[in-house]
């Protein structure tokens, strides 16, 4: 049997433009389920909707993305192995979105113990939701604390990400931290 570690409501706020996001997450020992909402306004004003399955070692199983501009509504759906899906990715990233670190820190156990490991993400930028090659590489520093390392998309950015004790970004310096546990 799967034990639901926790039910969240997790709200996070930009720290680099006005963005806002509120998830649901259903978290357990070997995966989550997550719906949330966006709201930002660069480089335009829009909403974002979201609902991610990563039920399965914290992997991503499915994506689906919706977002309404002020003349304009996009969607993405994005399955592992799928269209559109970055071959070798066993995650997404979406824009903006603390959520999505939280599933390689799960998987990998960087959270509790030194090393560090690299990733190839399926980056989805936002607003225009394009999928996006992503080499990342998240590095353990202490006990719920993660260094972010981009090597890819935009080389040479790295933030120390710091988690709660469920393993969901407290703070991640230059794009957002959490207004709500």
């Amino acid at each position: 049997m799967v034990r639901l570690v926790q039910p969240r409501l997790a709200i996070w706020e930009g720290v680099d433009a006005w963005r806002a996001e509120l998830a649901h997450v259903d978290l357990w020992e070997s995966g989550l389920r997550a719906t949330g909402t966006q709201l930002g306004v660069d480089p335009e004003p829009y909403r974002l909707d979201y609902r991610l399955d990563a039920g399965d070692g914290f992997m991503t199983g499915r994506l689906e993305v919706d977002v309404k501009l002020a003349h304009d509504e996009r969607r993405l759906v994005l399955v592992r192995d799928g269209e559109g899906w970055i071959e070798g990715a066993l995650d997404c990233d979406l824009g903006f979105s603390p959520l999505t670190n939280a599933m390689p820190v799960h998987r990998t156990g960087l959270l509790h113990r030194p090393g560090a490991e690299d990733f190839l993400m399926a980056w989805v930028s936002v607003p225009d939701l394009v999928v996006h090659a992503s080499a990342q590489r998240y590095e353990h520093v202490r006990p719920g604390v993660v260094r972010y390392v981009d090597r890819g998309r935009f080389e040479g950015f790295t933030a120390e990400v710091g988690f709660d004790a469920d393993g969901l970004v407290l703070d991640y310096p230059g794009l957002a931290r959490r207004v709500r546990p």
